[in-house]
């Protein structure tokens, strides 16, 4: 067989080749330049990296021409590159521009050094042990661990491809591109290394399962249709002439993959982990982009490659949403710790935008209601990406003498000693509860929305009333902080030995913890991210008209 060399669109790609350029050059930046001057010139190179990516995609969106979509009147804008590999259209071109935009909140709190005494949050040296003689010496010296900008730059190029890959094999590759990076960046805490780095083991073991069950499903699909490309995999499932058990096989471990990624029950169980033990800068980086990217190449794979095959899929999103949104919402309400009741918050909101996924009314169709349901997903993106960043951006400002301080009996009366953090981080609690006039109250409604008008009523239904749990411990969390005294708090059983989980009456006094003053680096991104969730509740037809101009995928 002759070897074609495939044409690469410049043009089109080359915010995505900014990035994986810069995470090259940051790499060089490791090698060649001294200790002491790394810091400042990987978070410059990495900031403005991402702003020239942003530019160009705003550029680039401005340049694809309108195509038809399979042949049929409907009509979207986007362009194959790479040898029909990669997919540039309007979705792709919105989750680039969230991607790149929480990404420089990213880098903004990885780069931040006033809270930990003039050093980052990172490990002075990775390679050291907990407790070691090396790594004391590496705390004392002030040592930076600055190799963390080019391995998030790593991670953004693979976000930015992994809704962009336009077969199964350029998806996987994506998938690895993307994960890699955050195990290790997990496991990089200046404090509480332990749990820092379990948590990257997990998240490694884990993730190295789901990407097994990924390729294996994508084997079973090549079987079936006999090409990695989705316009073939569509073909084939239209046509219906192969084993029809490999396609159902192969579809499921795909799912798999992709489902663990957004942390779907029953793939959730390395969320709460992770989130609390990776270093919070990176937990805010990765629960915020990494969904989007997730998200965005779910849609793709399930709209493109299997949206004739919608009547077998579906019913399987159906109980999958179900189960995220109530084992989320429930575990979230009887945990005594703040980042991990953000992660299984997080969880509940990956069965909201799975219920926005299943917005599609009848099988292998090609119109509005695929392009209602993508908006819907998109503009929910957009509401959780701030909120979100937000929020663990608020945890590394409460500290007491060992850190950062994320029990419920620290954050007692906070809002009496801060009342201004207190009341940014209540108010990005609502909006994840879906309280009106927040961001996250109109996405809420827009995949309620469009799920209803399909049919999954049910699955609305057990939204609903996931939603009204939610409340409960957003507002236990603002109760604590707001009208509990300052010496007092909730005292758990998990805490004095009885059983995990139950919140007792018992009071005692306890230590808790303050605000610490962040440089303007922290203080700007939580500032953002308030104002973002602001006007996405008070004036959200902008995002909402962009998402629904992004249009739907190309085939």
């Amino acid at each position: 067989m002759e070897f074609t060399k495939p044409t690469i669109e410049y043009a089109t790609l080359w915010p995505l080749l900014v990035v994986f350029g810069v995470a090259v050059v940051g790499v060089l930046f490791e090698a060649f330049l001294p200790r002491e001057r790394r810091f400042v010139a990987q978070s410059v190179l990495a900031v403005l990296g991402l702003l020239v990516a942003l530019g160009g995609t705003a550029y680039v969106w401005t340049q694809l021409d309108e195509i038809r979509v399979d042949g049929q009147g409907v009509v979207a804008r986007g362009e194959l590159a790479a040898g029909q590999t990669l997919a540039v259209d309007g979705p792709t071109i919105f989750l680039w521009g969230l991607v790149l935009l929480f990404s420089i909140a990213g880098v903004l709190l990885f780069a931040e050094r006033r809270l930990e005494g003039g050093v980052s949050t990172f490990a002075g040296q990775a390679a050291a042990l907990p407790g070691s003689e090396a790594e004391r010496e590496a705390s004392t010296r002030g040592l930076h661990h600055t190799e963390v900008y080019p391995l998030l730059m790593f991670a953004v190029g693979g976000m930015m491809l992994f809704p962009t890959a336009n077969d199964l094999l350029t998806m996987f590759v994506a998938l690895e591109v993307l994960s890699l990076p955050l195990y290790l960046m997990c496991g990089l805490a200046r404090r509480r290394r332990l749990l820092s780095q379990e948590a990257a083991l997990k998240y490694f073991l884990l993730g190295a399962f789901s990407s097994g069950f990924f390729l294996y499903g994508a084997a079973l699909v090549f079987g079936y249709a006999g090409s990695m490309q989705f316009a073939d995999i569509s073909e084939a499932v239209r046509n219906g002439t192969g084993n029809n058990a490999l396609l159902l096989i192969g579809m499921g471990l795909l799912a798999v993959g992709l489902l663990f990624k957004v942390g779907a029950v029953p793939f959730q169980a390395w969320t709460p982990d992770v989130y609390q033990g990776a270093p919070t800068a990176v937990t805010a980086f990765m629960a915020a982009c990494t969904k989007i990217a997730a998200f965005g190449a779910l849609l793709r794979l399930f709209y493109v490659a299997f949206g004739a095959e919608r009547w077998d899929w579906q019913p399987m999103l159906w109980v999958i949403a179900i189960l995220t949104m109530l084992a989320g919402a429930i575990l979230a309400a009887v945990q005594t710790d703040v980042k991990r009741m953000l992660a299984y918050s997080s969880v509940a909101h990956t069965g909201f935008l799975l219920v926005g996924v299943l917005g599609v009314r009848s099988a292998g169709a090609v119109g509005t209601d695929e392009i209602t349901a993508l908006q819907s997903v998109l503009f929910y993106l957009a509401t959780y990406a701030p909120a979100t960043v937000g929020t663990f951006a608020i945890v590394t400002l409460v500290r007491d003498a060992g850190g950062e301080a994320t029990a419920f009996s620290k954050w007692a009366g906070l809002g009496q000693r801060s009342p201004l953090v207190a009341g940014a981080f209540g108010f990005l609690l609502l909006s994840m509860a879906g309280i009106p006039l927040t961001g996250g109250f109109v996405g809420k409604w827009s995949v309620f929305t469009v799920a209803m008008a399909a049919g999954a009523w049910p699955v609305v239904l057990v939204a609903i009333v996931a939603s009204i749990i939610s409340v409960f411990f957003y507002v236990r969390v603002i109760l604590l902080m707001f009208f509990s005294d300052d010496d007092t708090s909730e005292v758990t059983d998990a805490e004095t030995g009885w059983g995990a989980g139950t919140v007792t009456a018992t009071l005692e006094r306890v230590e808790t913890a303050a605000v610490t003053k962040p440089s303007l680096l922290t203080s700007g991104t939580i500032a953002v991210c308030v104002l973002l969730v602001v006007l996405l509740g008070l004036v959200p037809g902008p995002i909402l008209d962009l998402a629904g101009d992004a249009g739907q995928f190309i085939r």
